[in-house]
C-alpha cells in the first residue's frame, strides 16, 4: 500500500528537509512547491503542495498557459488555504507503524492539522494493492465495504464540519444492486455499473483509478479530474491529525483490516451476506 498525509503549516519545502533528516536520503526539486526524498529509510516520498495549478511541467498541470514565476506566485498566494501532501511509494503493511515516527517528526518541525478546516477535510488515505483483481475477489471486497461503510464513515467522520467535507455516499439503489446475492458481474460488468453510477473520485473507496488501469479505453472518456490509472483501492475516507501530538495511523488501517476480515468471510460462506445485509438494513 501507499500512503497520503495531509498537513497545513510546514512548508513544502520544510517537510522535504525534516523527513532528510528522520530518514535519510537526498532532496530533490521537481518545482518550487514539489519536492522528492529519493532513496529514504521508505523509499522515495513525495512532498508538495496539493494543487496541481501550481506544478506546471505535469501532464495535468497548467504548463501550457500558467509557467514560472505565475505558477510559484500562485501557490505562495494559496498556501495559507491549501493543505501540503505526503505521498509515500509503496509499503508493506508491517512497516505501517514506522509513518507514525515521521508524522511525529513533522509535528515537531511545525506541521499541524486536526482533521480538517472550513475548506475541505485534510486526507488520510491509503492506496491499497488488493490480493487479485478477478472479479469474485473485487466483488467480495467491495460488497464488505459497503456492508461496513456506515459504520466506518461515523468512526472517521466525528465531527459536523467533517461530515460535511466528507466524500459523498454511493447511491441507495447502486448499493442494493451490489449487495444482492444475484449480483454476480464479470469484471468489465462491476467496472460499467461502478462508472455508471459513480463517475467521479469522490467516493469513501474510489475504484476509478484500478478500473482506469484495468479499462483505459472504457474509463478516460467518461471522467473528469485528478484521476491516475493505478491497480489500487484508493480508500479516502480517514482523516489526518498530524496536528494532534501521539497521533496514530493504526486505527484506521485497523479498520480497513475488518473490511479484508469481512470480505474473506463472504467467500468462504456466501450465504453471510444477505444475513449481513439486512442485518445493516440494506
Amino acid at each position: 500500500m501507499g500512503v497520503e498525509i495531509e498537513f497545513t503549516h510546514l512548508s513544502e519545502r520544510q517537510a522535504a528537509l525534516r523527513l532528510r533528516e528522520a530518514l535519510g536520503g537526498h532532496v530533490e526539486e521537481e518545482d518550487p512547491h514539489a519536492f522528492r526524498l529519493i532513496g529514504s529509510a521508505l523509499g522515495d516520498i513525495g512532498v508538495e503542495l496539493d494543487i496541481r495549478h501550481v506544478h506546471p511541467w505535469r501532464a495535468d498541470g497548467p504548463g501550457r498557459w500558467l509557467r514560472p514565476p505565475f505558477s510559484s506566485w500562485l501557490g505562495a498566494a494559496v498556501r495559507p488555504f491549501v493543505p501540503r501532501e505526503m505521498v509515500t511509494g509503496p509499503l508493506i503493511p508491517e512497516r505501517l507503524a514506522e509513518l507514525d515516527a515521521v508524522t511525529a517528526a513533522l509535528h515537531e518541525a511545525g506541521a499541524r492539522g486536526q482533521g480538517g478546516g472550513l475548506l475541505d477535510s485534510l486526507g488520510l488515505h491509503f492506496n491499497i494493492m488488493p490480493v487479485a483483481t478477478d472479479a469474485p475477489t473485487m466483488l467480495r471486497l467491495f460488497q464488505a465495504y459497503l456492508l461496513l461503510e456506515p459504520r466506518l464513515r461515523a468512526e472517521s467522520l466525528v465531527s459536523p464540519l467533517l461530515r460535511l467535507h466528507g466524500p459523498a455516499g454511493y447511491p441507495a439503489p447502486y448499493v442494493q444492486r451490489v449487495l444482492s446475492p444475484e449480483y454476480r458481474p464479470d469484471l468489465a460488468q462491476l467496472c460499467e455499473d461502478y462508472l455508471a453510477a459513480n463517475p467521479t473520485r469522490k467516493r469513501s473507496l474510489d475504484l476509478l483509478p484500478l478500473f482506469l488501469q484495468l479499462f483505459p479505453a472504457q474509463v478516460a472518456p467518461r471522467i473528469r479530474g485528478k484521476v491516475k490509472p493505478r491497480a489500487v483501492l484508493h480508500y479516502r475516507l480517514p482523516v489526518a491529525y498530524v496536528g494532534r501530538p501521539g497521533w496514530s495511523l493504526a486505527a484506521d488501517w485497523n479498520r480497513w483490516i475488518e473490511v479484508e476480515k469481512l470480505a474473506a468471510a463472504l467467500t468462504a460462506e456466501p450465504e453471510l451476506l444477505g444475513k449481513a445485509s439486512r442485518r445493516s438494513g440494506f
